[in-house]
């Protein structure tokens, strides 16, 4: 394993960039110090008082779990504290999370989603912390942060990433500048490079959905799930079905082995079609990796970076992964619409 921790790969990019002023480097050495603090408490979880639920609900209407409440105040008592940020928006917070008072203020914003997957927690299947930073408006510093400086457009994002807590934690990020992967080595507690330019295969292995959802899908979605399940993938071999129902899992397996996950609308009753994976902290940031590496990240028609969003917790459906298999989908979807004109 290369002996190059995230910090110096860091450094290094920062030199090569004229606009670099060291608090974007600060940024993510204070984030990558609470995935160390956050990590440190899911290896132990079962031992210590941080499994089931808090008793509360959050914004999402999901009951609040343990390990999540302790990851978000990891967050935010840490990332407040940076002076890098102005303002911060989280899964579990119904607002945005200014920086202000008696903390000094930042030109960054940073989304995230403290512990995706976390319904997986009791079980101890691989779970993991989401990022996205953009940068504040120029025309916005000095003024008091408000929600319109969050809800910028997606391609918006200079950097996105995660940490994944599994048989090791790893961070995985990009700045724009290529996909990058780092482990935890546990004897020195530092991240060391161990996948440098990542890049996922054009044609996959794998398809990523929970089928449950069969009956409330429309028939383009059912007719993207039944080509998954009779054409080959890019070994001429038949697709096969993984679906861990963590999403930095399944995304990380997928990056690396080459596959599609989806999470597709679903229609209700009313025949209001509605994703399910929040934009601003999952479906964003993954999109922004994904490209990085080569891949495609829809929501079965439009670019998820394309989008822009009106809502801090706005949700999309969500198609991402290997280009070859993600471009049946959005053909799929454009030929069921060509259809129906």
């Amino acid at each position: 394993m290369s002996q190059i921790t995230v910090t110096e790969h860091l450094l290094l990019r920062q030199k090569q960039s004229p606009m670099a002023t060291g608090q974007f480097t600060s940024l993510l050495t204070e984030l990558i110090l609470s995935a160390k603090i956050i990590s440190r408490e899911v290896t132990k979880a079962g031992l210590v008082d941080v499994l089931g639920f808090t008793g509360e609900t959050n914004v999402q209407g999901e009951k609040v779990r343990k390990l999540d409440e302790f990851a978000n105040n990891v967050l935010i008592h840490r990332m407040r504290r940076a002076g890098v940020l102005c303002a911060m928006a989280s899964e579990e917070n119904g607002d945005i999370i200014p920086v202000e008072g008696e903390f000094p203020q930042g030109d960054y914003i940073l989304i995230f989603d403290p512990l995706d997957g976390s319904s997986n927690i009791d079980v101890n299947v691989s779970i993991g912390t989401i990022f996205s930073i953009y940068r504040r408006p120029k025309e916005k510093r000095g003024d008091a942060p408000c929600l319109s400086d969050v809800l910028q457009k997606c391609e918006n994002q200079v950097c996105s990433g995660y940490f994944i807590y599994g048989s090791s934690t790893m961070m995985v990020y990009t700045t724009g500048d290529g996909v990058h992967g780092f482990t935890l080595d546990p004897s020195v507690g530092e991240f060391l490079l161990s996948h440098e330019n990542m890049q996922i295969p054009k044609k996959g292995k794998i398809y990523s959905v929970n089928e449950a959802y069969w009956n409330s899908w429309d028939t383009a979605t059912k007719d993207v799930l039944s080509y998954f399940k009779s054409h080959q993938n890019a070994e001429g071999k038949p697709y096969s079905s993984r679906y861990i129902g963590s999403l930095v899992a399944d995304f990380h397996r997928n990056l690396l082995y080459g596959g599609i996950f989806m999470y597709p609308p679903r229609v209700f009753e009313n025949g209001k079609r509605q994703g399910k994976l929040r934009l601003l902290c999952e479906a964003a940031p993954m999109a922004m990796l994904v490209e990085q590496a080569g891949g495609m990240a829809t929501d079965g028609t439009n670019r998820i970076l394309d989008y822009f969003p009106t809502e801090l917790h706005q949700r999309v459906p969500l198609f991402i992964g290997s280009p070859e298999d993600v471009q049946i989908v959005k053909d799929i979807y454009e030929h069921h619409e060509e259809g129906q004109k």
